[in-house]
């Protein structure tokens, strides 16, 4: 290497700003990024395609930690593809969020005092579009924030044209293959919203309510009569039979029978059904198939009549009685007045703690309704799905979640899939004046005086197309030809049932269609080949985060003082497949840390000429050169096959401590004594050094794709065109590991800890040398490290007055090295007694603390065990703190008094 060469590298490193500010960069890397076109994927490459499409986000979100755990991850796996060499499209988009989107605009319209009936169908629909021209879409800002690498030239809205295509073309498919049907049925009802919402936004929160025992029947005790039980006691005027178990022996002579309902006045029969549980309560239940989903199988199978005695809006109707027009939990109240006045009430319980279904958007308690609703016919198309993961063609990682997938697949229920909004897909049904009903596909009209349907298609019906819809589809583009199926889902294992298995039912149901499969020979007709399901975010005490709680952070907040890479590596160094990942603000900053010593090492490194390059030979290269490389290729290794297997938790890791541990804390060191040295051994260096960063940032940049960027960028002397983004991925080494020279490291590095520990229990600042005698440092295979021993353990040679104060004995891989020191007016022995005194006192504080929590049981009893765990911790730290510090006292009082 010429000397030109570290001059240069200095230049550069002193180009680099003092410390890494993250905000001052990472806008302008990302816009330059996208402009020069890094992430626009090319169907006409011949490159190996590599595709994930982004779960889309609702239009009225923000990113929240969830989210940026979603992308960061999936950022992290494009990124990667495309420095190996893939041609990579991470295609991103928008959900249209039908009841979320149309709340948000009838909630503005509310403040000027209007509905959506003031305005009308077509001119409400008009404004929730201007609403999302204006404001909707603040997240994708936020994803550039995080640094995103999507295609942005490629974003969808699930509302879009070609998607409406999409969803209209299934639909109509699935109806004319007798897949979609309407038919009354019970479904989750929010009052509030008046409309059906999914199962996935139903919320359970256990609520206080009251148990309250009725008598059905005879007032007289000789009569016949039966006691049921209910939380819903509103519920009753909806009843059209009461069951038992056919088994049970209090009941048997009444079945068939009939009695007498307290409120209509209605004779009711009372039924066997295996479905009731004679040892819960009475043994009794009442049934309202209209208003309860277990009543409303019992009510099939008994051919009970269902009178729904609610309206959309939760309030009591038709029920023939007093009660009509009150609200669902005014009607509660009351009729409980009425029936403890008739003398009905047999008992109440309260409060009585039961799990109640909400509505995630409104908040209210959803109401189970019998309504006419669409259906999607699910058993073929869920067959199909659990098929695919049978069978091999989608893998789902980690498998430990199979399980539940087939439990899912194999017992799912028709879906309902209407939603009686104006804001989303219409249903394509229209009736006729005589009854006639047409499915009508995107290419074609329906009859003159025809009436469409009112409803629109539940949310999950577009999202689940958008493997394929996002790619073109039903038309036979470049884009599925190259890009479908995709690579990988990405998604938490909360929505696996919801979302990947209508994503899965729908690709299977068109995976003979020729458009989704042109150009794909050899590729099976699935949405994609691999599913990785993540754990949830919780906070550093392991609780679920919730807004409403206060639980939580909000990931912009943690950009704003850490930086996006600090929060993307905080978060993918605790991805693991299935896992829930605990974090806060002690784990993002460490991340922080990390990133400086990253910028720190690699400005050092800069400052003394390093500069990537093809090492010398083997031969040429000191022991710590050869163990470093060595190292490093062993840790591609581990972070490839990690990656492989979605452990990014494990990849980040390893990657963590290689930099930090073994690269910044042990190689500089050993670096700053080889640079010492003029000619070949320092060239050498300085071509190792930074070879060896090079590879790291590359590692590392999927992860923390700016401030590697940025350090690449200074490292290479790349030009305005050349960036990380794009640079290869570092393959395999072709030299076989030195065995001997690991050794010779390992015994270096155990050397030099005890003598540092030595050193720090003796009091020695870094600042003190000491000299010493080294023996046994040419059996161990260490004579050609003495330079290297001597700086990092700060040692001299011993002089004429050298008088051994102490030894320490160090047992290597092949033998034992003594190491003789003379620390005679090195230590000052009341300074250290002082020290010693104040950090013991500190050290028997922490465990009366510990051991006063430990010893309190009603803190036990409420205390997580994490939390009980870390007491446990801390406690075992002090226990061997003040055994240590005892120890080196009495050493000390044994010093003096000699």
């Amino acid at each position: 290497m010429t000397s030109a060469a570290p001059e240069n590298s200095r230049n550069r490193a002193a180009a680099l700003p003092k410390s890494w500010n993250p905000g001052e960069v990472e806008a302008d890397l990302y816009e330059g990024w996208v402009a020069a076109g890094y992430f626009t994927a090319d169907p006409a490459s011949d490159k190996p395609p590599y595709s994930i499409v982004l779960p889309p986000p609702n239009v009225t979100g923000n990113l929240h930690m969830g989210h940026a755990f979603d992308h960061t991850l999936m950022d992290l796996l494009t990124r990667r593809k495309r420095m190996q060499g893939h041609e990579v499209l991470w295609l991103p988009g928008m959900d249209h969020a039908g009841i979320a989107t149309q709340s948000v605009v009838e909630k503005q319209l509310a403040v000027d005092g209007k509905t959506k009936e003031d305005f009308g169908r077509e001119l409400f629909v008009q404004k929730v579009w201007d609403w999302k021209r204006e404001s909707g879409g603040a997240i994708q800002g936020q994803m550039r924030r995080l640094g995103d690498g999507v295609d942005w030239s490629r974003d969808r809205f699930t509302m879009d044209e070609g998607l409406s295509r999409a969803v209209q073309t299934i639909f109509k498919r699935l109806y004319d293959a007798g897949l979609i049907y309407r038919a009354e049925r019970l479904v989750n009802w929010s009052p509030t919203l008046e409309t059906a919402i999914s199962d996935v936004e139903v919320k359970y929160e256990d609520v206080e309510g009251e148990l309250v025992s009725l008598r059905y029947g005879s007032l007289n005790d000789d009569e016949p009569h039966v006691i049921v039980a209910t939380t819903r006691v509103e519920t009753m005027l909806g009843d059209t039979a009461v069951a038992v178990h056919p088994d049970d022996e209090r009941y048997r002579a009444l079945i068939g029978t009939t009695v007498y309902h307290p409120i209509t006045g209605r004779q009711i029969p009372i039924v066997a059904d295996d479905y009731v549980d004679p040892e819960f309560g009475s043994g009794a239940v009442k049934i309202t198939p209209a208003h309860d989903p277990n009543d409303f199988e019992l009510g099939l199978r008994h051919e009970l009549p269902m009178p729904t005695i609610m309206d959309k809006t939760g309030k009591i109707a038709d029920s023939g009685t007093e009660f009509d027009g009150m609200d669902r939990f005014e009607a509660r109240a009351k009729i409980r007045e009425r029936l403890a006045a008739d003398g009905r009430v047999v008992a109440e319980k309260r409060p009585y703690v039961h799990s109640v279904g909400h509505s995630e958007r409104s908040g209210e308690p959803i109401e189970p309704r019998l309504s006419m609703q669409w259906w999607v016919k699910v058993e073929s198309l869920a067959k199909a799905a659990g098929d695919a993961v049978r069978e091999g063609k989608v893998t789902i990682h980690p498998a430990a979640q199979e399980p539940r997938w087939f439990e899912w697949v194999d017992n799912m229920h028709d879906w309902c899939i209407s939603r009686q909004l104006w804001w989303g897909h219409r249903i394509p049904i229209w009736y006729g004046p005589d009854g006639e009903i047409v499915c009508v596909g995107p290419d074609e009209r329906a009859p003159e005086g025809y009436v469409q349907d009112p409803d629109v298609l539940d949310t999950w019906f577009s999202s689940g197309l958008w493997p394929f819809s996002t790619l073109g589809w039903p038309d036979a583009t470049a884009e599925l030809a190259k890009f479908y199926p995709t690579s990988v889902l990405v998604t938490g294992y909360d929505i696996l049932f919801f979302w990947v298995a209508r994503m899965m039912m729908f690709g299977m149901f068109v995976s003979d269609d020729p458009a989704a499969t042109e150009g794909n020979q050899g590729r099976d007709p699935v949405p994609f080949r691999d599913v990785f399901l993540h754990g949830l975010i919780r906070d550093e005490f392991g609780r679920k985060y919730s807004k409403s709680k206060g639980i939580g952070v909000d990931p912009l907040v943690w950009i704003d003082e850490y930086g996006a890479d600090a929060t993307r590596f905080t978060l993918a160094r605790g991805a693991q497949p299935g896992s829930d990942l605990s974090v806060g603000p002690p784990h993002v900053q460490a991340s922080r840390n990390f990133i400086t010593k990253l910028f720190n090492a690699t400005k050092f490194a800069l400052m003394n000429g390093a500069v990537p390059g093809e090492p010398p030979a083997r031969e040429t290269l000191t022991d710590a050169d050869r163990w470093i490389l060595d190292r490093l290729d062993q840790v591609r290794a581990e972070v490839d096959s990690s990656f492989d297997r979605y452990e990014f938790g494990k990849a980040c890791e390893a990657l963590y401590h290689f930099a930090w541990d073994e690269l910044c804390d042990w190689y500089l060191e050993l670096a700053k004594v080889q640079f010492a040295e003029s000619g070949e051994r320092a060239a050498s260096t300085r071509i190792v050094l930074g070879t060896v960063l090079d590879s790291v940032l590359r590692l590392l940049h999927p992860a923390i794709p700016f401030v590697t960027e940025a350090l690449w960028r200074a490292l290479t002397d790349a030009g305005e065109n050349d960036s990380l983004v794009v640079a290869a991925w570092p393959a395999a080494a072709d030299a076989r590991p030195d065995a001997v020279a690991a050794q010779r490291i390992a015994d270096l590095q155990k050397l030099i800890t005890e003598i540092r520990r030595f050193r720090s229990d003796q009091g020695l600042t870094d600042k003190q040398k000491v000299a010493a005698k080294l023996n046994g440092l040419d059996r161990a295979g260490l004579s050609g490290q003495r330079g290297e021993l001597a700086a990092l353990a700060r040692l001299t040679e011993p002089g004429d007055g050298f008088s051994a104060t102490a030894a320490v004995e160090v047992r290597l891989s092949e033998t034992t090295v003594t190491v003789e020191l003379d620390t005679s007016g090195a230590v000052d022995f009341d300074a250290e007694r002082r020290r010693l005194e104040k950090d013991l006192a500190a050290a028997e504080k922490e465990l009366t603390a510990t051991g006063a929590k430990l010893g309190n049981e009603a803190f036990l009893a409420k205390a997580p065990d994490h939390v009980v765990d870390k007491i446990r911790t801390r406690r075992e730290v002090a226990e061997s703190e003040v055994a240590r510090i005892g120890a080196r006292l009495t050493e000390l009082k044994e010093l003096t008094t000699s």
